[in-house]
């Protein structure tokens, strides 16, 4: 097993641990570690909302959940050399969840996918479910089921959620200026339009005081992703990845967190993944000048080639007209939440509320493309679901779909 570089009691809150990490962005959080270029080490992290999401049946933990303390990073790891201009590449060389012997937390045996309220986050399709609604997982080896989505099981695609370096001075104040301008736009929106700087709840490792106060009120949430990677959710970031993130500071100052044990594309609830504590194991070095080599001022990634192998899918379309039908100019997101309302819609003809089949979507290894861009004035997205997750045939036939009562996934008291 490679070197414990970041360590993590999985018993206590993320704030109280040994070594802190953090949960906003800014240049001026001290790393916590430095590694060399060529080193394989093992990073081990918290569950995104540090332990405060339960296994059980209600999702009254989600409709109560803080958005301001998420998300729990491991790091910052410097890595020696590496200075602004270069690429750091990094290689997944493995991860999975908490080990069974640190107890019953998120990541340890189970996990979970949430949808959060509307006026707390909201999610890709908030409007059509403005409350929220949880589903616990039950890890069987690579495999998760769940007693909130009976007659679902697939082979997750473990994933940080979250990883990235940290942005310059320049950098940060180009976000924060950008994500403003956006806010102001339509400052009273819910849920809003972006998250600005939010001293309360930071995590900023080791700073204190004076300088902890400045940094709190400058440094950038970590809800979206952005040039220095981030909060991407991109399902294929697993075992055998290579990712090129730009440099920005000395150091790099990579950070990560997040991790999923399963996704569907999109993770289309906001808390779609299924959500866990665990580790990652990596491999890091540098190449200088790589930023101006490969004009690269984002992240790009070789995907790993483990992934489940599923062979047949049933796959839905989406265009970019609304539900009143108004027509949008190739709007492509609108075209994939189209999609996903036509999957779910199907998938309740055998049972599942729209709340489940949400949570389906959320979690299940879904593909989703972007098919048409270019054919005015309709976008084409669509969304690829594995049959073979279910236990019964869920393709169209001569007959009607069987339907089952299937319950329901875990919901909030209000």
């Amino acid at each position: 097993m490679p070197q414990v570089r970041f360590a993590v009691d999985q018993a206590r809150r993320f704030a109280d641990q040994d070594v802190p990490g953090h949960n906003r962005w800014h240049p001026d959080v001290p790393p916590a570690v430095t590694v060399r270029p060529g080193e394989e080490f093992r990073v081990e992290c918290r569950e995104w909302f540090d332990g405060t999401i339960h296994n059980d049946d209600s999702a009254d933990d989600v409709r109560d959940a803080d958005l301001s303390m998420v998300h729990q990073l491991s790091g910052p790891i410097a890595v020696e050399g590496a200075e602004p201009g270069d690429l750091l590449m990094v290689d997944i060389l493995d991860l999975g969840p908490v080990p069974q012997e640190h107890g019953p937390v998120a990541g340890q045996g189970w996990g979970y996918t949430g949808v959060f309220a509307r006026d707390n986050g909201g999610g890709f399709l908030t409007d059509r479910f403005p409350n929220a609604y949880k589903a616990v997982w039950d890890f069987h080896g690579q495999t998760a089921t769940s007693r909130h989505l009976p007659g679902v099981s697939f082979t997750g695609i473990a994933h940080p959620g979250l990883m990235g370096t940290a942005p310059s001075p320049e950098l940060l104040s180009r976000w924060n200026q950008r994500e403003g301008d956006l806010i102001a736009t339509d400052p009273d929106r819910v849920p809003p339009l972006a998250l600005p700087p939010l001293p309360e709840n930071a995590l900023l490792g080791s700073l204190s005081g004076d300088e902890f106060d400045r940094v709190a009120g400058e440094a950038a949430r970590t809800a979206p992703p952005r040039e220095n990677g981030g909060n991407q959710d991109i399902k294929n970031l697993s075992r055998g990845t290579r990712v090129f993130y730009p440099v920005f500071v000395p150091g790099a100052k990579l950070s990560l967190g997040d991790l999923h044990f399963s996704q569907g594309d999109g993770e289309i609830t906001f808390c779609g993944a299924i959500e866990m504590g665990g580790f990652i194991d990596l491999h890091v070095d540098v190449i200088k000048g790589g930023m101006r080599t490969y004009g690269l001022e984002s992240p790009a990634f070789i995907p790993g080639r483990v992934e489940p192998r599923y062979s047949e899918y049933l796959t839905f379309a989406g265009l970019s007209v609304t539900d009143s039908g108004e027509q949008r100019y190739l709007d492509a997101t609108l075209a994939y939440r189209q999609a996903c309302l036509h999957a779910i819609e199907y998938l309740t003809k055998f049972g599942y509320t729209p709340e489940q089949a949400y949570l389906i979507l959320g979690a299940a290894p879904i593909e989703g493309r972007f098919s048409g861009v270019v054919d005015i004035p309709n976008a084409c997205a669509t969304l690829y679901i594995p049959t073979a997750i279910f236990d019964f045939d869920p393709t169209p036939s001569a007959g009607p779909p069987e339907r089952v009562d299937r319950g329901q996934c875990a919901v909030s008291s209000g």
